[in-house]
């Protein structure tokens, strides 16, 4: 089996709670058909870098997968006929991290108090 990382972009009308059933409904199907789910990351409601459709935000979602390639593209397939998924992204990776991503090593960056 192979490494990925996974970005999903949802709409940004639905909960952070209905995202977080999503990703559950992902781990789900991915861990019935043979794959592993490393770190999973909820990025939040982030400004897209571009609109798509007339929309300028979505929830921003990153899984790290170890699944074979029959199973990546059933889930691939299955987010172009989901309503809710407005963009997604898999880049093959050599190995999983367990670090956090960069992204939220700079949301924690920008939250620290500014020293004295």
């Amino acid at each position: 089996m192979a490494f990925y990382e996974h970005i999903i972009i949802t709409r940004p009308d639905i909960s952070p709670a209905q995202v977080e059933s999503f990703i559950e409904q992902i781990t789900q199907f991915l861990q019935e058909n043979g794959g592993r789910i490393g770190n999973t990351e909820y990025w939040g409601l982030r400004n897209l870098a571009y609109p798509i459709n007339k929309v300028r935000k979505g929830h921003y979602s990153l899984l790290n997968l170890d699944v074979p390639a029959g199973t990546l593209q059933e889930l691939e397939r299955r987010h172009r006929i989901n309503d809710e998924v407005m963009r997604y992204m898999t880049i093959k990776v050599d190995a999983l991290s367990d670090e956090p991503s960069a992204m939220l090593s700079r949301r924690d960056r920008d939250t620290r108090k500014p020293r004295n």
